[in-house]
């Protein structure tokens, strides 16, 4: 019987981890986007009230050399045959990076190991998981800030999860 507990112990901490770690990043989401909006409107707020910020830009001479082509809606921008400024023309330019990748299938072992860890009583285990989820990702979380708060986030929450379901298990059934 206590074989049963365990598996489905590590099925529920392994699997059902997923959907609470993607809650959690979604309230985490929800609150960051709450407060870049009471920022962008402080911002707003305060641009209003500045006596500078009524500055304008004189458009663009027509027929001008120096300006044909590069003028839309006020604001400069590089021709085609020019590349943007800071960049080469014989430098590509980089695919977009997705940050973390391979996260959920190491949150799914996280909680395995976190979980069965605590079901066997060998809580040091918990600590070479953590240190090993770290220096896997060490060179990609100081890099990135957003991927260590991802990082931060989505540890923290698969482990109390494992830990939570662990613990219920163990007390419950297998005492």
């Amino acid at each position: 019987m206590n074989a049963l507990w365990i598996t489905a112990a590590l099925l529920v901490a392994g699997f059902a981890g997923w959907p609470v770690t993607a809650l959690v990043f979604k309230v985490a989401r929800t609150i960051d986007d709450k407060a870049d909006a009471a920022k962008a409107a402080e911002q707003a707020r305060r641009a209003a009230e500045d006596p500078s910020a009524d500055v304008t830009v004189d458009p663009a001479r027509a027929g001008h050399p120096d300006t044909a082509g590069q003028n839309v809606d006020g604001e400069l921008t590089a021709g085609p045959d020019h590349p943007a400024s800071g960049a080469s023309a014989a430098e590509p330019l980089l695919p977009s990076q997705r940050i973390l990748r391979g996260g959920a299938i190491i949150g799914i072992l996280e909680r395995l190991g976190v979980c069965l860890a605590i079901l066997t009583s060998q809580p040091v285990a918990i600590a070479y998981i953590v240190a090993i989820k770290g220096l896997g990702r060490f060179a990609e979380l100081k890099e990135t800030p957003v991927a260590a708060e991802r990082f931060i986030i989505g540890t923290l929450t698969s482990m109390l999860w494992a830990a939570g379901i662990a613990a219920v298990v163990k007390v419950l059934f297998l005492t």
